[in-house]
């Protein structure tokens, strides 16, 4: 048996995005809206909204993911929440163009 663990987007009610990772979604999503912790970028931020999700089994993947995701702008991360594959290149070009 695999071992599940999830990336995820949120938006916040002052429309940010977090993302983040976990091995329980549901808990994890309640978590967000309960903050639980003052520190969290979520807290004052609440409720929250889970907008994206995807599961992986190689944790390693996960975490590189997630790292790659907080990088991105806004329009970007819209792109992927709306399944935007187009918008993505776009968007993936135009970044990698201006990083010249």
């Amino acid at each position: 048996m695999y071992k599940v663990i999830y990336l995820y987007i949120l938006k916040c009610k002052d429309d940010t995005y977090y993302t983040g990772v976990t091995n329980n979604l549901e808990k994890r999503l309640k978590e967000h809206n309960l903050g639980i912790s003052k520190e969290s970028y979520t807290f004052s931020r609440r409720p929250v909204e889970l907008m994206w999700h995807e599961a992986f089994t190689n944790f390693h993947l996960a975490f590189e993911w997630e790292t790659r995701i907080k990088k991105w702008s806004k329009k970007k991360k819209e792109a992927l929440i709306n399944n935007d594959y187009d918008a993505l290149i776009k968007l993936s070009k135009k970044n990698f163009r201006q990083q010249k």
